[in-house]
Parts: structure tokens; sequence; C-alpha cells
């Protein structure tokens, strides 16, 4: 299930600035329009797979006209984003309150909420045409040879990419149903990527130390059990998805011929 939200801004602002990198903005807001209940089991506890936990939603970058200047980015009015989560009362909540709330903010802008769409997901078949509308990523930790850890992000081209994100993928199938789906497979390939599709994001928690990710948008195909794909366009694609990584549009189903 997922939303589209569309913002206006006040009377006679044409524009809002941004930072250019906001995925820790959005979240924020994200957070503070869900119950305290809900945010502080989802942020603290999440749904578990052994020793890992998972949020569980995902969103998009935010769409519109805009121009960037320096570390910033201004975005003209109206301008939305898309949020989706397999946990129908985490979405529900968020659009109910978003409802209520007479004036919103991100990063200290004042904005109104225009619109707020809700959309079913559809019925799935394999293989899919998607699109990304935030990038996806898949890591692994490494040790250097004097003993540091080390972050290694996958590019599509790797084999290692479409194999941990299918590991990745049934982690959190298992974390949210308590049980495996009824097939494992589950793949996915590059169709139109190329190097202006890596983009690099740096999340930057308040009063904290930013941490550079490296993803990846283009288009790409999905194939393999069509409750995984289904659970993906939910819950997103790879990793970090509750900072913004691995939403998805269908563009359409494949030929199969």
């Amino acid at each position: 299930m997922r939303l589209t939200v569309t913002f206006q801004g006040p009377d006679f602002t044409p524009f809002v600035r941004l930072p250019l990198h906001y995925n820790y903005c959005v979240q924020s807001f994200i957070y503070r329009h869900i119950s305290q209940h809900l945010a502080s089991f989802l942020h603290n506890k999440g749904y578990r797979y052994e020793k890992r936990s998972f949020k569980l939603f995902t969103f998009s970058r935010i769409f519109g006209k805009y121009k960037i200047e320096k570390e910033t980015i201004i975005f003209n009015f109206p301008f939305k984003f898309y949020i989706s989560s397999p946990v129908e009362d985490f979405v529900q909540e968020f659009a109910e309150t978003l409802a209520r709330s007479k004036e919103v903010s991100i990063a200290n802008n004042h904005l109104f909420i225009s619109s707020i769409e809700v959309h079913f997901s559809p019925n799935f078949t394999s293989p899919v045409l998607i699109k990304m509308l935030s990038p996806i990523t898949i890591y692994s930790t490494l040790l250097t040879s004097n003993g540091k850890k080390k972050t290694y992000f996958y590019s599509p081209f790797e084999d290692e990419f479409s194999k941990l994100i299918q590991k990745n993928i049934l982690k959190k199938y298992i974390s949210f149903y308590q049980k495996k789906p009824s097939s494992e497979k589950f793949k996915i390939s590059p169709v139109q990527v190329n190097k202006n599709s890596k983009k690099l994001v740096k999340y930057t928690p308040k009063n904290s130390p930013y941490t550079l990710i490296k993803g990846w948008m283009g288009e790409y195909k999905l194939e393999g059990n069509p409750e995984l794909i289904s659970f993906a366009y939910d819950a997103g694609i790879g990793a970090k998805n509750s900072q913004g990584f691995g939403m998805f549009e269908i563009i359409q189903a494949l030929d199969l011929t």
C-alpha cells in the first residue's frame, strides 16, 4: 500500500529550499506524523529476522521542478513524494495524521498538504520491468588488511548485487509474515542503467556525521515469485529502505515469449 503526498506553500511563496541531501529530513517528517508508540516500535525494535531488524517502509525522492544551488535544492510548488509499506496500519496512520494537520514542516519550512492519494498494490506477474523512484543500494561490511571495517556497495553489474538483494527480500518477508514464501526465486537485472544512474547520497542525521551511501537509479527487470515482487513493491528493494532507498514503480509486465 502506498501514498502520494503533494505539498503546497504559504500564499505567495513560490518555492522551498531543502538540503541537497534531504533523506533524513523526509524520514524525520514521516516519524513525526505517526504515533509515538508506532514510531518507537519501528525505530527501536522493528520487524525481526534473527539479529536483523527491518522498519518495512520506504519512500521516494521528491518530485517537482527544481534547481540546485551548492548544497541546497530549491523546489517550486507543488512538489510530491511517495511512501509505501506492507504495514497498512502504518500507511493509514500516516495519512490520517497528515489529513488532520493544518500545517506541516520539512527542514523548518512551513508547508501545506494539498492532496493525499492512496494506491493499493497491483496484481503482480513475473517478469516485470521496474523504474526506481529512489536509488537501490546493497552492500557488505568487509574487514581491511589492518582490521578496520569497510562498507562495500555493489554495482548492478556485479553478480553479488542480485544475490544479496534476493537474500535481503527473503529476510524482510520472513520478518513480517513469520514464514517462508512459497518460492524463494527472486532476481534483478539491469536494463537501462549507466554511469549517470549512480547516486551518492549523504545521509545526515541531526548533530551527527553524515554517512555516504551509494545507490543506483534506472530501469531493471524483476523476475521470480510474484509474492516477493509484491512485497518488494510495498517494503522496498535492497537495503536502507526507511532512509529513502529502494522504492520503485512498475513500468510494464514483460512478455515471456
